[in-house]
């Protein structure tokens, strides 16, 4: 086993395939990997894994039966069954699940899952969202905290966010939704209903501020003379 995984190391160095640390590095027979490419430690290529020219994976990544284009970053990444274009950036802490086709330059950064979902070229989510079973277009930003609710506990439904898009932070999209061309959604809102291209949409409760509010532990305090 050891004798087949340093052939297959040496195979992918003869063809240009730089490795920080061939030690920590697991290739998979049918996987293919362009010149220049770095496999940084801790990383595992499983399947018929497909990787560009100078792409830069890992640390600590596991690619499973993926197909990446040129110029791929993907750091402290799992992705499974996917397709990412030229120059996808992907981490660290990212979940990429089956079904997903990323195109050209897309950003996909920390804790961020997405699942089942097409993202036009250059969308954006940066943080801590979960895309699923969505449709999402070119220069889209999808903010932090952003969820596509896409299960109503027996079906799957679909979210479709149109190009030029700018979801804010803290969203629920509840599926199936759309949200137009240049739409805009507030931040914190939870949207039902669709949302018209270039309108703005904005789903939450009117602040209220109470004067002279105390907290059950400080009205506790109070009645015990803690405090006065």
């Amino acid at each position: 086993m050891l004798e087949n995984k340093n052939e297959i190391l040496q195979i992918h160095k003869d063809n240009g395939v730089i490795f920080w640390d061939a030690s920590t590095a697991f290739i998979s027979e049918e996987a293919k990997i362009g010149a220049g490419t770095v496999i940084l430690p801790n990383t595992i290529i499983e399947g018929a894994t497909v990787i560009g020219k100078n792409c830069k994976i890992g640390p600590n990544s596991r690619l499973i039966n993926m197909e990446l284009g040129h110029n791929v970053e993907l750091q402290y990444t799992v992705a499974e069954g996917s397709k990412l274009d030229d120059g996808c950036k992907i981490g660290p802490f990212a979940y990429i699940r089956p079904g997903s086709n990323l195109a050209k330059n897309v950003k996909i950064g920390d804790f961020v899952e997405v699942k089942n979902t097409t993202m036009g070229e250059g969308s954006k989510a940066s943080h801590l969202s979960y895309l699923g079973d969505s449709v999402i277009g070119a220069g889209v930003n999808i903010g932090c905290g952003t969820i596509t609710v896409n299960y109503d506990g027996a079906d799957k439904h679909t979210t479709t966010i149109e190009d030029g898009a700018f979801i804010g932070c803290n969203s629920n999209l509840i599926a199936p939704v759309t949200v137009g061309k240049d739409a805009f959604v507030a931040a914190g809102s939870t949207i039902s209903k669709d949302v018209a291209a270039a309108a703005l949409g904005v789903a939450r409760a009117k602040q209220i501020n109470m004067e002279n509010w105390e907290s059950p532990k400080k009205r506790k305090y109070r009645k015990n003379g803690i405090i006065k």
